[in-house]
């Protein structure tokens, strides 16, 4: 069924559409667009403690998509297993669940909401169209991504709320000090 939804998507291909994606996807190559919103973040003193817990959300992701569940479970990209169907992109050498372009777009884009809600819109917005360009490119399966994405924003909730927790007990010592 998952195959058959990727072959359905190759149907749709036109040259504006992979212009689009094939463009869209690089921003998520090894998170590079995140990690460079999440510097910034950490450059300004407004948004430093987001920047941090950006941070903290992406190793996380880091770990337990790319190092630990993409060697543990070692699914075959779509791409490995119909080699017929010609890809726009590199082929990429690692496995395919998750799909760490997914997993890195939704950790940021919830990171970036919880700095600021508009800039976080825009972001969502942007994880989805790199998101869905893993299957338009046909270098992963929509359950990669769709775990990919879930695991990215269990993550950066996860981080966030640590971080508020942490703040409010460090406020109540302080508080108790004086």
């Amino acid at each position: 069924m998952e195959m058959d939804f990727l072959l359905f998507l190759q149907s749709i291909h036109n040259s504006i559409l992979d212009l689009f994606f094939s463009s869209v996807t690089h921003l998520g190559d090894g998170g590079i667009f995140w990690i460079l919103i999440c510097l910034i973040l950490l450059c300004t003193k407004k948004y430093r403690k987001w920047g941090i817990l950006f941070m903290i959300s992406m190793l996380c992701c880091f770990l337990i998509g790319n190092i630990a569940l993409k060697n543990l479970v070692a699914r075959a990209r779509p791409c490995w297993v119909n080699p017929d169907v010609p890809l726009l992109i590199g082929n990429p050498k690692d496995y395919s669940f998750p799909s760490g372009h997914s997993m890195i777009s939704f950790t940021g884009a919830l990171s970036v909401w919880y700095a600021n809600k508009k800039w976080g819109i825009a972001a969502f917005i942007l994880a989805a169209f790199i998101a869905f360009s893993r299957l338009y490119l046909f270098v992963h399966y929509p359950t990669d991504v769709l775990l990919g994405t879930l695991i990215g924003l269990l993550v950066a909730y996860a981080v966030h709320k640590a971080g508020e927790a942490y703040e409010k007990k460090k406020k109540s010592t302080q508080g108790d000090q004086k």
